[in-house]
């Protein structure tokens, strides 16, 4: 087994802190929380969870590394998306859970090129540390467009032009369900026993979870995770978007695949110092955890609340439709050391192997009257769903 880092003493006391208000919480529940509950206070406990914390989450010296950090490449083809959808809204960017601020440099200034720069470049990240990071980052990558940018608490009402979200899906509280011998469907919550966390599983009770669960027919002996919160996401966003796109990257699957006989331990995984961990109950507050996204589910709930899907599809073949060679040719190469350096991380975007066919993109839309958009002309996996 592979040795991970240990955390520093003042990173242990913190996650003692939260592993204690995880415990009570548990304890004035009567001894049993959902994984989703649990995953909520893990993450976003208002002083102690992963996100709001102030652990250190992205890039070298954090625990996972996205898809702008790796290239600049990503971010410019995404802006292809985004300048289509601000040719016809005129309207404002809002990125949801902006990590690093990485991305918002990269749209800003390839917006800036493309002549299609929003009035507002709007964020919406509960994280004060990353908020941070993210004014840094456009500060110092963008210095003459940060006036551009406002952070805002939640989803504006009647918001007109291009939401997008990267991997953002993917850290929103689930719940985790199993079915037993008979195909009885349980679900599996937290509980404290020996001065730990535990695995507890409980009758699902009725409602939309057991109804979404119940028409699945899983298997006997099968686990996997239902993303309500996601959903929930989804219902909002469409509620206040008036005129625009909502475009979401993020690693999942159609139904068929999420929900595959074969895939019987679900896809809840954690990241812990660039480490993958299948353990959630490993130092509370300190590492990230998440599973894949069940595509089929939110388009699903896109549709019933009106939205129109304007494409599905992998990572691969959003890129290459939205001009990713042409990206990669402005790319400005001094050496040959550099160039080696910018196709290996573009074939980490763009490759099967990679990132390129487990990363899916989807958009949908309001009110939208233009051609299709770029990243969805060519490939389109939208029958899946």
């Amino acid at each position: 087994m592979t040795r991970l880092p240990a955390p520093e003493p003042e990173a242990l006391i913190h996650s003692q802190e939260l592993t204690e208000q995880i415990r009570q919480e548990i304890s004035r529940r009567d001894g049993w929380i959902s994984f989703a509950d649990y995953m909520a206070l893990a993450l976003y406990h208002p002083t102690l969870g992963y996100y709001t914390g102030g652990s250190r989450k992205l890039g070298a010296a954090g625990d996972f590394t996205t898809a702008p950090e790796i290239s600049p490449i990503f971010g410019q083809c995404v802006a292809r998306t985004v300048a289509a959808v601000l040719s016809e809204t005129h309207g404002d960017v809002l990125e949801i859970g902006a990590g690093s601020g990485r991305l918002a440099a990269d749209l800003l200034l390839t917006l800036q090129d493309l002549n299609q720069l929003p009035d507002r470049y709007l964020i919406l990240d509960v994280s004060p540390e990353l908020q941070d990071r993210q004014r840094t980052t456009i500060l110092n990558t963008a210095p003459a467009l940060v006036d551009r940018v406002e952070w805002v608490a939640q989803i504006p009402a009647g918001f007109t032009g291009c939401m997008v979200g990267n991997e953002l899906l993917d850290a929103m509280p689930f719940h985790v369900i199993e079915t037993d011998e008979n195909q009885k469907i349980l679900e599996r919550g937290v509980a404290w026993q020996e001065d730990q966390f535990i695995w507890q599983a409980r009758p699902l009770a009725a409602g939309n979870l057991q109804d979404q669960v119940s028409a699945l027919f899983l298997p006997p002996n099968y686990r996997s995770e239902v993303q309500l919160s996601a959903q929930g996401f989804i219902r909002t966003a469409a509620e206040q978007l008036t005129h625009g796109v909502l475009l979401l990257i993020d690693y999942g699957f159609d139904e068929s695949q999420y929900y595959h006989p074969q895939r019987d331990q679900g896809t809840l995984m954690c990241h812990y110092r660039h480490h993958s961990l299948d353990d959630p109950f490993f130092l509370p507050g300190l590492q990230d955890i998440t599973c894949h996204i069940d595509f089929s589910a939110i388009y699903n709930v896109a549709n019933q609340c009106g939205l129109s899907l304007e494409g599905y599809t992998n990572q691969a073949s959003y890129l290459l439709d939205a001009d990713l060679a042409e990206c990669l040719s402005r790319q400005e190469s001094t050496s040959a050391t550099e160039r080696a350096k910018h196709a290996a991380a573009v074939n980490k975007l763009f490759s099967p192997a990679e990132m390129g066919e487990l990363f899916k993109v989807i958009g949908f839309s309001r009110g939208l009257s233009g051609p299709r958009l770029p990243g969805f002309r060519q490939s389109d996996l939208s029958g899946s769903l």
